[in-house]
């Protein structure tokens, strides 16, 4: 059996139970259309609790996405593959174009958050993991994704993200214009919005 009828057959497999079950299908809905936004949130919210880290990670992971949507792009170009509701009958649950499958955005933009977030914060990162893995099987589920199409995206997040990480981890330079960014973002946010320390210090 080839690489490829083996990912047809693991997507029939899941695919195939979609339809079946209403309340799971609304949930797969959710993560497949939805879900991502609870990442763009909690990126927002860890930038603005103002903890240094935190925005250490925050500036890690939007690197990191750049660096995997990037390649990302440049693998779709290179290696086009129809998505499974175009070559076979399947249960599609969403709406969507009928471009390329291959690697899965969704994956990628979920798994390179979740790994940046899991590199700083190993107990939270686990959970942004797990719904990172639950939207990349919504997108077999609901027909519009294969098996390898979100393993591939999984990869490429994954990887991406301890890239970047270990870049500037390593090199002095890469950690010294990130300090040097954050630090002249804080300077206008203290005049625009001063934090309940810096108030306290003028009163």
């Amino acid at each position: 059996m080839s690489l490829t009828q083996i990912d047809y057959f693991v997507f029939k497999a899941i695919n195939d139970t979609a339809g079946s079950l209403p309340f799971i299908d609304g949930i797969m809905r959710f993560l497949s259309q939805d879900a991502e936004y609870l990442f763009y949130l909690g990126i927002i919210l860890y930038w603005f609790t103002r903890k240094r880290e935190n925005r250490k990670m925050v500036m890690e992971s939007l690197v990191s996405a750049c660096l995997a949507f990037g390649i990302g792009m440049i693998v779709s170009h290179l290696v086009y593959r129809d998505r499974p509701f175009v070559t076979h009958h399947v249960h599609k649950l969403i709406d969507h174009a009928a471009n390329a499958s291959f690697p899965s955005d969704h994956s990628i933009g979920a798994f390179v958050i979740a790994t940046a977030i899991w590199l700083f914060r190993k107990k939270a990162g686990f959970i942004w993991l797990l719904l990172a893995a639950f939207i990349s099987l919504s997108r077999i589920w609901n027909g519009v994704h294969y098996p390898f199409d979100v393993i591939t995206g999984a990869l490429l997040g994954v990887l991406s993200a301890v890239v970047v990480h270990l870049t500037f981890m390593k090199i002095p330079f890469a950690r010294s214009v990130m300090a040097v960014g954050i630090a002249l973002y804080e300077s206008i946010e203290q005049r625009i919005w001063p934090s309940r320390n810096e108030k306290a210090a003028k009163s």
